[in-house]
């Protein structure tokens, strides 16, 4: 085995975990600071200059913060569900690619978080189910009603838009021949995928948004019915890790989204300058973020009959014919 390759693999995978950790602190503050422009207030200046030490102080209170664990939870099951839902989200990018390889002491460097395979979009799906489980667990380990009927509405409504999400990508591997991230964002060097499957980037902007449980998909938050939904009887770290893994979700869903439909890590002279690329796919990544922040202080939250509604009767239809359509032109076309 190739030391080098091993060092290479441990580098990037600290780049993931302390990339996405940073990045999820952060975010919080973008939406925080951004809702707040929107809603005419200031938001968070008090932690640091301009309120960037924000996220540090809300994590040393979680820190601290008292844990409790209901006297008739499932203890085991309960401490585990956190690690569950997280665990996917922070491994889920790390086929993610950020550029072009480039030539860094004396070897070739990917520019890859962790790996470019070719069942890159396979694997992403594979990755993102296991969160559900995670959810699960947490309200039925929880012993509480509410908790447990939020994990269900939440399991059943993710598990549902999974369908369609899982066929918006199928446009892109259908156009660019390939389930390889990395060949899917060389297909898109004359034009973005966003031109040629406008219907599947609308799909998966919506359904994803449904995957992690964002505005104006955030029923597990509906607390006028469910409290806190299934999270309910978390605290401390605990509840932390649910809080962290969603907004790692944010992040990565933007930039799977951006990687299928916008391009990727390409623009202007990234194949003269490699190390343009991930300042790219960070820029593309971060207006992303911005459209859902955005669309949270904007749309008011669906009634959950309607959120199921607008999966099995629009979406999952307009997706099936999606792919149909799809299929048909690039047959005829490359007969």
């Amino acid at each position: 085995m190739d030391v080098g390759l091993i060092i290479e693999w441990v580098i990037k995978s600290l780049i993931i975990i302390i990339g996405m950790t940073a990045g999820f602190a952060y975010v919080t503050v973008y939406e925080r600071r951004l809702l707040a422009r929107m809603q005419v207030r200031i938001g968070p200046n008090r932690a640091g200059p301009w309120g960037l030490l924000q996220p540090v102080a809300d994590g040393i209170k979680l820190i601290f913060k008292e844990e409790l664990i209901p006297s008739g939870a499932d203890k085991v099951i309960f401490v585990l569900a956190p690690i569950v839902t997280v665990i996917p989200s922070l491994i889920v990018t790390g086929v993610v690619p950020w550029g072009n390889s480039i030539m860094m002491f004396g070897r070739e460097i990917t520019l890859h978080l962790a790996a470019d395979i070719n069942v890159g979009v396979l694997y992403i799906l594979m990755v993102t189910s296991i969160s559900v489980y995670g959810i699960t667990l947490a309200g039925w380990s929880s012993n509480n009603k509410y908790a447990t009927l939020g994990s269900l509405r939440a399991t059943s409504q993710m598990m549902s838009y999974e369908l369609s999400l899982g066929l918006s990508y199928l446009g892109p591997i259908l156009v660019a021949g390939s389930m390889g991230l990395m060949d899917i964002v060389n297909a898109q060097k004359p034009v973005w995928f966003v031109f040629l499957q406008p219907v599947a980037f609308v799909i998966y902007f919506l359904t994803s948004l449904a995957e992690v449980n964002r505005a104006p998909f955030d029923m597990p938050e509906a607390e006028q019915e469910l409290i806190a939904g299934y999270h309910t009887e978390y605290s401390g770290m605990k509840f932390a890790l649910f809080f962290m893994a969603e907004y790692i979700k944010v992040i990565a869903i933007s930039m799977i989204g951006v990687t299928l439909f916008l391009g990727g890590f390409r623009g202007p002279f990234v194949d003269q300058l490699p190390i343009l690329g991930p300042i790219y796919l960070f820029v593309k990544t971060f207006l992303w973020v911005g459209v859902i922040i955005w669309l949270r202080a904007t749309l008011p939250r669906l009634r959950y009959d309607r959120l199921m509604a607008l999966e099995w009767k629009i979406l999952l239809p307009i997706s099936l014919a999606n792919v149909l359509v799809t299929a048909i032109v690039i047959t005829l076309v490359g007969g």
